[in-house]
């Protein structure tokens, strides 16, 4: 989409603090973390929310679940780290592009 701010971080017209990228999903630094490690890690495809996930994106959903844990690790959340998924205007989404909070404490 044109006007998505994440979209336009995964084609690279935005800079962002990436670390972490494969050719499905992009993984960045929140820029207003609310905690020492916060990282957003969004498909590169464009889905609206969790909500409008469709059968054709189980594989990519999975495989970043999967992914979650590694690049928890490999930032320094080695103790543990929580997940969060924003769907919807009422559950707190403020970007409308599906991702994934990566949040926590390094050890």
């Amino acid at each position: 989409m044109s006007d998505c701010i994440f979209c336009k971080i995964a084609a690279k017209q935005i800079p962002a603090g990436v670390v972490y990228e494969d050719e499905n999903m992009l993984c960045f630094k929140d820029i207003n973390p609310s905690a020492p490690v916060h990282l957003l890690l969004i498909p590169k495809k464009h889905i609206d929310s969790l909500a409008h996930l469709e059968g054709g994106d189980a594989a990519l959903v999975a495989e970043m679940m999967l992914k979650v844990p590694q690049i928890a690790a490999a930032n320094g959340l080695t103790h543990g780290f929580k997940t969060q998924i924003n769907t919807g205007k009422g559950g707190g989404q403020e970007v409308f592009h599906l991702h994934i909070h990566i949040l926590g404490r390094p050890a």
